[in-house]
């Protein structure tokens, strides 16, 4: 199966793999907190958004203890669907 891309579909890709690859980076050398809690989350992604992601299955929201602990959420898996959704607009 042979997939043709133009330049520009191309250099979005792959600036978009970039970037993931150093959010990765920086999240294990403790730059950069792996997680995001969920108004950090809303803030950066938009409320509906982190919303409609964890309803789909797309994200998980994880909590780490009963009743008032608060949610976490994955900052690499919501910047991959943020990236992926961002290059199926322009694809």
């Amino acid at each position: 199966m042979n997939i043709l891309l133009t330049h520009h579909q191309l250099s979005l890709l792959l600036s978009g793999a970039a970037e993931i690859g150093a959010e990765l980076a920086l999240a294990k050398t403790g730059k950069l907190k792996p997680y995001l809690n969920k108004s950090e989350a809303f803030r950066l992604y938009g409320r509906k958004n982190i919303e409609r992601w964890i309803q789909q299955g797309f994200i998980t929201a994880r909590k780490d203890g009963d009743h008032s602990a608060t949610w976490r959420i994955d900052r690499l898996e919501a910047e991959a669907i943020r990236k992926s959704l961002d290059a199926m607009r322009y694809l």
